[in-house]
């Protein structure tokens, strides 16, 4: 017998080794299904105890189709979508259609030959003639609603909304309101929610201190513009997205046919806290509107404090720890310690030492506007927010800004 070289026995052991570690990889594949199922139970019930609902006016639980409209124009947006959907699956089942059917009619398999020909001008001409057609029927009937959605005139109401790093700010210009000015930032428990990682409610991240109050039935004008980065002004069941530009002003306007709250986000990325500027408008009938008009002036002649009045420093820093936490804490955070290229505000030698500083930068802004202007709050605000910074955390100078500060200030070149 001729002897078996070890070359030739190495399959075989290969073999037996892969059939001996057979059950082994197998109960290891079988812990690892058990795991995961485990795993997608655990997520199970973790959705379970966070359901959501459909929010009215904002986005719905597993939602695939655009917002219920509740204008003109987005009523007419809907309609052009899905004609323009039909139209594209049309012409996609038509030429795949054509080309599979070629394929499989017409294979070699079956006896069929290629055919040899260099052109035909028949062809040529349908396959520019009737896309041509179709392209302009398509922008024809999609004209008459981008013609309509940049009609601002005749508006009712107009409206001011500023972009700010990251928040918006309402100026009523025109009509009933004039005058009213306020700024609409994300409630400040959804962003502890967020921090925590606990989302929690159907308009989570959607939440306000100060919707957006307009009356049904009426044009409101939207005039875009923004004070640092491009933002966009959105709200899908209007129909309506507009860029804010810093240094240009736009327009866009709508007219609400349904009373009820309607949320929207800023639809341009605006930095790292893109994901919490909401939008909220609450659209309200002719008469809540009016008397949503007279409490807010009301309440806007509360707060005009007297600029030369002497605060004591408990009624500064407790009114300041308001605009902190309205306006500084997304990016000063809650301890003042700040983040990445955020200056902290504990500790701050210019907090500490430099009222004038401190009043220049919060009047004009720094750093290229990563630090934006706040001349949009009044003068007791920002003498109260100063205050807070200057006795909050390790900072316990006992000094005090007081509203003249402020005042001397604006009026400084």
């Amino acid at each position: 017998m001729n002897p078996i070289h070890p070359s030739e026995t190495a399959p075989l052991h290969a073999a037996a080794h892969d059939l001996a570690l057979r059950p082994m990889r197998l109960a290891a594949r079988a812990r690892e299904i058990a795991l995961s199922a485990a795993a997608l139970a655990a997520c199970g019930v973790a959705l379970a105890q966070g359901k959501v609902n459909d929010l009215p006016g904002g986005p719905a639980v597993n939602q695939l189709d655009l917002h219920p409209p509740v204008t003109k124009i987005a009523e007419a947006q809907h309609w052009l979508h899905y004609v323009m959907l039909a139209i594209c699956l049309f012409i996609f089942v038509a030429v795949f259609g054509v080309m599979f059917y070629s394929i499989i009619k017409h294979r070699k398999s079956v006896g069929h030959k290629a055919a040899n020909f260099h052109e035909s001008v028949g062809v040529e001409i349908a396959w520019t003639v009737v896309p041509f057609i179709i392209v302009i029927a398509m922008g024809a009937m999609a004209t008459r609603t981008v013609v309509a959605m940049k009609d601002t005139s005749n508006a009712d109401l107009t409206i001011k909304a500023t972009g700010y790093q990251w928040k918006w700010g309402y100026d009523y210009l025109k009509g009933e309101g004039e005058g009213i000015a306020f700024l609409s930032t994300l409630d400040f428990a959804h962003r502890v929610m967020s921090d925590s990682g606990k989302p929690a409610g159907d308009d989570y991240l959607l939440k306000v201190d100060n919707p957006l109050v307009v009356p049904v039935d009426r044009k409101i004008r939207i005039v875009t513009t923004a004070n640092d980065v491009i933002h966009a002004w959105m709200v899908p069941a209007f129909g309506v997205k507009q860029d804010a530009i810093p240094g240009f002003v736009r327009d866009t306007w709508f007219r609400a046919e349904k009373t009820g709250d309607f949320y929207g986000q800023c639809a341009e990325l605006c930095g790292k806290e893109h994901a919490y500027m909401p939008i909220h408008v609450k659209v309200v009938s002719q008469a809540d509107y009016s008397k949503w008009v007279e409490g807010k002036k009301k309440e806007m002649a509360a707060a005009a404090d007297d600029p030369n009045k002497e605060w004591k420093l408990d009624e500064l820093v407790a009114r300041g720890e308001k605009v902190y936490n309205a306006n500084c804490v997304a990016c000063h955070r809650p301890d003042g310690k700040g983040a990445g290229p955020i200056k902290a505000l504990d500790g701050s030698q210019i907090v500490l030492d430099d009222p004038a500083a401190q009043i220049r930068i919060l009047l004009n802004g720094a750093a290229n506007g990563a630090m934006p202007a706040w001349k949009q709050l009044s003068d007791t605000e920002l003498a109260a927010v100063m205050t807070y910074t200057k006795n909050s955390w390790s900072n316990k100078t006992g000094k005090v800004i007081q509203p003249a500060q402020v005042v001397a200030a604006r009026k400084q070149p």
